[in-house]
């Protein structure tokens, strides 16, 4: 069965909570159950991890060989403009990854359309809400298995 990681950097924990015209007022709590139905259908077995706390997201990404991880769904939260030790330990477990922002990072703030993620990831996907995660478990599912549309 494949396995998806899914990590989430600072503040998404707060989804629900924070500028809900940007994010939305859906909780992460209510994404992951969304997440899980789809995976169930997909046969695909997900685990979720966020934090506010870099050492915490490299020492997460830096485990995920050790249980066998098929792919890396990121969403490093503002870590995404600023961290490089995010992207060395990406780098360092050569497992695909796909980077979602749910918010157009394009249509933000200049130092929000700096990624050190997006020339290392498989695809990125932002724009799209909460909806955004869904494509990128399918587009997961869809490259671990060779489809060759993609």
């Amino acid at each position: 069965m494949m396995k998806v990681l899914f990590i989430n950097g600072p503040n998404l924990n707060m989804l629900g909570k924070r500028e809900r015209d940007t994010y939305g007022s859906f909780s992460w709590k209510e994404i992951e159950e969304e997440l899980c139905k789809e995976a169930h259908r997909l046969n695909v077995e997900v685990l979720f991890f966020q934090s506010n706390h870099e050492g915490e997201i490299v020492e997460r990404i830096q485990r995920a060989p050790e249980e066998n991880v098929d792919f890396l769904i990121i969403n490093a939260g503002a870590y995404t403009h600023t961290s490089i030790a995010i992207r060395d330990a990406v780098l360092s477990v050569q497992i695909p990854v796909i980077e979602v922002h749910m918010s157009n990072v394009f249509k933000r703030e200049p130092f929000r359309q700096v990624s050190f993620l997006s020339d290392i990831a498989q695809g990125i996907i932002c724009g799209m809400g909460k909806l955004g995660y869904k494509l990128a478990l399918h587009a997961a599912v869809e490259l671990k298995n060779g489809t060759p549309d993609m």
